[in-house]
């Protein structure tokens, strides 16, 4: 059985342009201003390209592919790209507003659809919000969110310990993204956003004037349901 997630894009305001009125909000995702799928080749070029240098992580890296193949699952080449490099590798926590930071998991079997499986690779740094590549048999892959720590949740069954009672509810997991760097550019996007409004009088760079132009067209005030430490029942 295939599960179709409700889409939704999980993140904290940006300044005078969307609102948020918790640690987090979750917007539907026509809210959000779409992105050109052209700019998402696995180069990172927005983010000036790898730069060649390792990033330390191999070895880490190595041994979650390893885990992942003995479910006949894989990474996704951009995802390898970005956390292989010196350059690329943790430029989302760099522009985090919330203290977010990567943080890979184990492979974590799919609580809601057999054959897929989880791995976390983004968190709040109060577990507000986890993200999560979804993968699926065939190399599928998409980004997901959840504010359910889905390693714990699997510790606590091993214990023989209760799980959260959301552990096999579908609707604990929201899609946010078709691909890692899609993810990554939005989430990025938004960083420099929000650090250019804290440093002056705003961004610059085209490319978020372009993105905050989606929010002049909106409804002022228009959001989605908060999120703070845990999301409204």
């Amino acid at each position: 059985m295939t599960v179709r997630f409700e889409a939704a894009w999980c993140n904290t305001d940006l300044g005078p342009y969307r609102e948020c009125a918790y640690t987090y909000e979750r917007y539907p995702y026509d809210s959000v201003p779409p992105l050109d799928a052209a700019l998402f080749t696995g180069s990172f070029d927005w983010l000036g390209g790898p730069s060649g240098e390792p990033s330390g992580q191999a070895a880490e890296l190595a041994e979650l592919e390893r885990a992942l193949d003995e479910f006949g699952l894989v990474l996704p080449a951009d995802f390898l790209a970005y956390h292989r490099d010196a350059r690329l590798a943790w430029s989302l926590d760099e522009v985090s507003p919330t203290g977010c930071w990567q943080s890979f998991s184990p492979p974590l079997p799919s609580p809601v659809e057999p054959g897929a499986h989880l791995v976390r690779f983004f968190r709040d740094q109060q577990d507000c919000v986890l993200w999560y590549l979804y993968l699926r048999p065939g190399e599928e892959a998409f980004v997901v969110h959840s504010w359910l720590d889905y390693e714990c949740q699997f510790e606590l069954v091993a214990e023989g310990e209760e799980p959260d009672e959301e552990l096999a509810d579908p609707g604990a997991i929201r899609w946010c993204a078709a691909s890692f760097e899609e993810f990554a550019y939005r989430y990025w996007a938004e960083g420099r956003i929000r650090l250019d409004l804290a440093n002056g009088d705003g961004p610059t760079d085209p490319r978020l004037l372009g993105y905050l132009a989606h929010y002049a067209q909106q409804r002022p005030g228009a959001s989605g349901p908060g999120v703070s430490a845990r999301p409204p029942r």
